[in-house]
């Protein structure tokens, strides 16, 4: 498990995180969320020991990050921000690197290595030099190292920023094979990542925790939950459609030709709708139901942080 209890991080009067308290369980994949300057950088270095804490403790699997800081290390594989590694070097020759700093030899570190260059395929590009790679070859080459000595704990700051949504899926694929036994913790800006990935999401705004449960908890907190978006070329009846019981309102998207009608919290409309649908005769091209939306919870949840 890891444990986070009241951690807090200032630099020179600033606050980058707030009294945070959280745990994670095996098995769980967490998204880290928050806006830019929310702390959730600050947060993984502190957990990592590569930052220390102005107050608050961590531990990583029992390890206290702070007194057992090398026993914590040895558990978490990590891709920092950015995903640094020495641009002189190449592919091969980086991670032959790190598997020596890990503490393998011979036999065992070709077999790491070749194990970790396959699951996120690498093979092209083990000769080539870092810096002459892609930006999302170097993601790439930064995760190999992160899982190369199959670590419990895995933290991913932004483990899919500048990879084409093949090698996204690829990645995120890899992530759920890997998380049956690991913690794993990716920290993201991109919401489609926490539904498509995700057993569990934290939302931090100004270093505080303001949220903590599962994608579908989170999307039912949305204004969204339960509406139902009607696509149709024909002339629907707003007013209608606004009287059915449980409807909180009607929204129209001229673009898209779509009206999307708004439950009340815990009403579900869609059967009130359909039959008005059935009753009128419309002619509907489209007829959804939406769980949420992740990306208006997280605006709510964060408002004001950017200013």
């Amino acid at each position: 498990m890891i444990e986070i209890k009241n951690l807090t991080k200032r630099f020179a009067g600033h606050t980058a995180v707030d009294n945070l308290s959280f745990n994670v369980q095996q098995g769980e994949v967490l998204g880290f969320l928050g806006p830019n300057g929310a702390g959730k950088s600050t947060t993984m270095k502190m957990l990592t020991g590569f930052l220390a804490p102005t107050s608050g403790t961590a531990s990583v699997l029992g390890y206290d990050i702070q007194r057992q800081t090398l026993k914590a290390q040895q558990q978490i594989g990590y891709l920092p921000e950015g995903a640094p590694c020495y641009g002189d070097m190449t592919v091969r020759g980086f991670l032959e690197f790190i598997a020596e700093v890990r503490g393998f030899r011979g036999a065992e570190k070709r077999e790491r290595v070749s194990r970790a260059v396959g699951q996120v395929e690498l093979d092209k590009v083990l000769g080539q030099s870092i810096d002459t790679l892609s930006k999302g070859f170097k993601r790439r080459v930064g995760l190999a190292q992160a899982i190369l000595h199959d670590p419990k704990v895995l933290i991913l700051d932004e483990p899919t920023d500048g990879l084409d949504p093949n090698q996204k899926h690829q990645v995120r694929g890899l992530i759920q094979s890997l998380a049956h036994d690991k913690i794993v913790i990716i920290s993201t800006h991109i919401l489609e990542e926490v539904s498509a990935v995700c057993t569990r999401a934290v939302v931090i705004a100004s270093g505080k925790l303001v949220a903590d449960g599962t994608p579908l908890e989170l999307e039912s907190r949305s204004r969204y939950h339960q509406a139902v978006t009607l696509v149709s070329s024909s002339e629907l009846d707003q007013a209608a459609l606004a009287a059915l019981p449980g409807v909180a309102g009607v929204e129209e998207n001229r673009l898209e030709r779509s009206l999307t009608v708004l439950a009340q919290p815990g009403q579900v409309i869609f059967p009130q709708v359909n039959a008005l649908i059935h009753q009128r005769g419309w002619l509907v091209e489209e007829l959804d139901v939406e769980r949420g939306r992740l990306d208006e919870v997280f605006r709510t949840l964060t408002r004001g942080e950017a200013a």
